[in-house]
């Protein structure tokens, strides 16, 4: 999953961008509200973490502006602004949680998690797809019970592939979705991900079909035509 934190505190911007990676996902970091909200306009993300004081454009000015283009990626609000009044007016304008700081990691790295699950899944942490099973939360793939070895690589196309089971994701989606700004994937870089993806996945009762001129698809390994 693509993730873009949008913090000033570098010390707090390193700390979690850390964990996120570490986790297996693409961490773009801003610390400007006028550089996020353009940001916001030119990429998908499946998951903003939003600070509100931000040195620019106040973190609630951001939040009304991404909700009035009617964009749904979950903001996970990290703020030191604790008043009930300030969690209030960002959940009415459409924060999805909150969080105060000081924090500890494990737990905004918990609900960073449950935001991510329901973005994917619709909330369902694990996915049955032919004989495999997808471990969402903790990033884990196994076929009959016998755990399926990935990279955090390739369990990032099967992530962004399952998360739309049986429709076509471009290469460029694809390669949006498994990069952030400092790291880069070449055409070459996908395609020997999606080759070997597709080896650790025979035998599992689901394949990865390329669509001509369009590109790739996950679906039941019989859905042959």
């Amino acid at each position: 999953m693509r993730i873009l934190i949008i913090e000033d505190d570098a010390a707090i911007a390193d700390a979690i961008g850390a964990a996120l990676t570490q986790a297996g996902h693409a961490v773009d970091r801003l610390a400007s509200g006028r550089q996020a909200d353009t940001a916001l306009r030119d990429h998908p993300y499946d998951l903003v973490v939003l600070d509100l004081g931000l040195p620019d454009v106040d973190g609630i000015e951001l939040l009304r502006r991404l909700r009035a283009r009617a964009d749904a990626v979950p903001v996970l609000v990290a703020t030191a602004r604790e008043e009930l009044e300030e969690r209030v007016r960002a959940l009415d304008l459409g924060a999805d949680d909150y969080l105060v700081k000081p924090f500890a990691l494990r737990e905004f790295e918990a609900r960073a998690r449950a935001l991510l699950r329901r973005r994917t899944t619709q909330g369902v942490p694990e996915l049955q797809l032919g004989r495999m099973r997808l471990d969402l939360p903790r990033r884990r793939a196994q076929v009959d019970g016998t755990p399926l070895e990935l990279t955090p690589r390739e369990f990032g196309l099967l992530e962004a592939l399952a998360s739309r089971l049986d429709r076509v994701m471009s290469r460029e989606q694809l390669i949006e979705a498994l990069c952030s700004w400092d790291t880069t994937l070449t055409d070459n870089g996908l395609d020997i991900a999606v080759y070997r993806l597709r080896r650790k996945l025979d035998g599992s009762g689901v394949r990865i079909r390329t669509v001509r001129g369009l590109g790739y698809l996950l679906e039941a390994a019989d859905a042959l035509t």
